[in-house]
């Protein structure tokens, strides 16, 4: 199965979502028609879910199912092209954007037993996010020297394993606040990080700015690296 973090489900308390055929959910408007007919029919996994659920509690951390959450855009539109045939099931958890990284990164620490089950932990969002520094809608428009100075910082940092410089971002990282004016697109990599493990092994698959402002870099967090033909 897969445990998708989207920054775009934002709840006050972890959310586990329990639904046996996730919506798929167009939480974007004024887009072209053809967006609004894709579909994402991926099962869901309640016996997952209710894993996910015992394993946040035994942390500490307090959650709560949701039956009816379906897969917003932050969902499925990377699974779109990873696993186009969505026959693999997905588990939406949400982030907390009133909580820090660490919170995130001890829900991610308290999912790590996950992988040696089969689960994939993914954690969807942008390393840096202001779309009010988009001054063309180029996709190819240089990057701007922030965006490149902070995904610089973050790629070095997760290469170091320097998981308290990582956590503490806002006040270590160059441009943070400016990178991202709120943190829900960078907060699903900390669960991501903490589903690796305390010994992971930080691979980065791809690295690119689109719009001059938003890093799209991809990383894997594991024991092993990941072969690039998956993903490619």
């Amino acid at each position: 199965a897969i445990v998708m973090v989207s920054g775009h489900h934002l709840t006050a308390a972890p959310e586990v979502g329990m639904a046996a055929r996730p919506e798929t959910i167009y939480d974007f408007f004024g887009f072209p028609p053809p967006l609004y007919q894709i579909k994402y029919p991926a099962p869901g996994a309640v016996d997952i879910g209710e894993q996910i659920l015992q394993r946040l509690h035994d942390a500490g951390i307090a959650a709560r199912p949701n039956p009816q959450r379906g897969l917003d855009h932050g969902a499925w539109s990377p699974l779109l092209h990873m696993f186009p045939d969505a026959d693999i099931p997905v588990v939406p958890l949400s982030i907390q954007p009133r909580m820090d990284a660490r919170h995130h990164y001890a829900m991610g620490c308290a999912l790590a037993d996950l992988g040696s089950e089969g689960v994939l932990v993914i954690g969807s969002g942008n390393l840096t996010h202001n779309l009010r520094d988009i001054v063309r809608w180029e996709r190819e428009a240089e990057t701007t020297p922030y965006v490149a100075e902070f995904q610089s910082w973050f790629a070095e940092r997760l290469a170091a394993h320097d998981i308290d410089a990582l956590l503490d971002w806002e006040r270590s990282a160059p441009h943070g606040s400016r990178a991202h004016p709120t943190d829900d697109h960078l907060l699903p990599i900390f669960v991501a990080l903490g589903a690796g493990g305390e010994s992971a092994v930080t691979q980065r698959l791809y690295a690119g700015v689109d719009y001059g402002v938003l890093a799209m870099d991809a990383f894997a967090f594991g024991a092993a690296t990941v072969a690039l033909e998956r993903f490619i």
